[in-house]
């Protein structure tokens, strides 16, 4: 028992406490913001499951980072058949919950659902960290440029061709583009890519998107073109935000967000729920945490004892940021919907310990970014 007492004193002694700190403040916040946004039906439903959900996203957290970071990616072939096999029983069994196209989510007893493209993005930053510290030294020559890219396109394909999630594989576009950048490709190829990227787009449009996402993307662009139709969501969530003023309606006062006027305020919209009810100052507090997650995560980057290390930070990173930019400029009307929720405050238990998941992988670079400890595990 002294033994144990002394491990734990020793891990708090030598973890990330203030990257601990933000993950829990975020979460209280959000899961205060999802019972305001939940209030009026009296379904307390979404606020167990969150709560629940920040438990074992904690707990997961602390057991991940009690391992080297590096003894888990050598496992890489482990969570890579985990993730396929998983993504491959969704396709046959799984359901697109209703107000979503999206065939992402298999069936739990209890009502509850699971969302294994979730666990597909930390399983690419892991083993995409990986292939980029084995051809780190040769990383800019052609055969090694081709096979990382073969890497990343491989789960975002598999996910939009089997699932049809186009904002889970928009993100790990962006995780690999964030990734690569980082780890010294040389500027030359993405000016490449960018152009032929550019070519690419009017065949996109045309070919690639159907109607329902042309005319999401367009609605950005004049949003009183269709507001009882796809602008709906997005007008309703612009209103209670800008509604809110300064310091907002009151916790549990908001009038769209306790009307149910706002479509998904618990989810998708959450931020909806706090400028309505909290204000500006609600707004800000949000982004204040998210912002300070993402820097503390670079920081954690930079103390990295090696390139590997960094990787799995740049693209923990490069999760966290982009789901931020692309939720919140949906919820002002700058970017299109496409079902992507904001880290830490939005509804959604699977996303949530996903989440909690990455911070265990960052915690477990800073932890091993020198002299290992005798209570830390490699045995894995």
């Amino acid at each position: 028992m002294k033994n144990f007492l002394h491990g734990i004193a020793d891990y708090i002694r030598e973890t990330d406490k203030l990257l601990l700190l933000i993950c829990l403040t975020a979460s209280f916040y959000g899961t205060v913001l999802i019972y305001s946004a939940t209030y009026s039906t009296g379904d307390i439903r979404q606020v167990l499951v969150q709560a629940a959900s920040v438990a074992i996203g904690v707990a997961a957290a602390i057991f991940i980072s009690l391992f080297d970071y590096k003894t888990i990616a050598r496992r890489w072939y482990i969570w890579v058949g985990l993730c396929v096999a998983l993504l491959i029983v969704t396709f046959i069994w799984g359901y697109a919950p209703q107000g979503t196209s999206n065939k992402a989510w298999l069936e739990l007893p209890g009502g509850m659902s699971f969302q294994p493209s979730e666990l597909v993005k930390i399983a690419f930053i892991i083993t995409f960290s990986l292939h980029i510290h084995k051809v780190r030294d040769q990383i800019n020559r052609p055969k090694n440029l081709l096979l990382l890219c073969a890497h990343g396109a491989f789960p975002a394909l598999l996910i939009h061709f089997l699932q049809g999630d186009d904002g889970t594989a928009l993100i790990l576009a962006f995780i690999f583009a964030c990734m690569l950048f980082v780890s010294g490709v040389k500027l030359r190829y993405f000016i490449i890519a960018g152009a032929a990227l550019a070519a690419a787009a009017p065949f996109i449009w045309f070919f690639v998107l159907n109607s329902y996402q042309r005319n999401r993307i367009l609605i950005v662009f004049n949003p009183e073109s269709d507001l009882l139709g796809n602008g709906w969501q997005q007008w309703r969530g612009r209103i209670a935000i800008g509604s809110g003023g300064l310091t907002g309606y009151g916790f549990l006062q908001g009038p769209r967000i306790q009307s149910g006027n706002v479509p998904k305020a618990y989810n998708d919209f959450i931020f909806a729920t706090a400028g309505e009810e909290l204000g500006f100052f609600g707004c800000m507090a949000v982004l204040i945490l998210l912002c300070a997650l993402c820097l503390r995560i670079l920081r954690v980057a930079r103390l990295s004892r090696d390139k590997m290390g960094a990787m799995i930070c740049t693209g923990v990173f490069a999760m966290f940021s982009i789901q931020t930019i692309i939720n919140i400029g949906m919820c002002l009307s700058l970017l299109p919907v496409i079902g992507i929720t904001l880290p830490f405050f939005s509804a959604g238990g699977t996303s949530l310990v996903s989440l909690f998941i990455g911070i265990g992988l960052i915690l477990s670079v800073y932890i091993h970014r020198g002299r290992r400890r005798i209570y830390l595990r490699d045995d894995f």
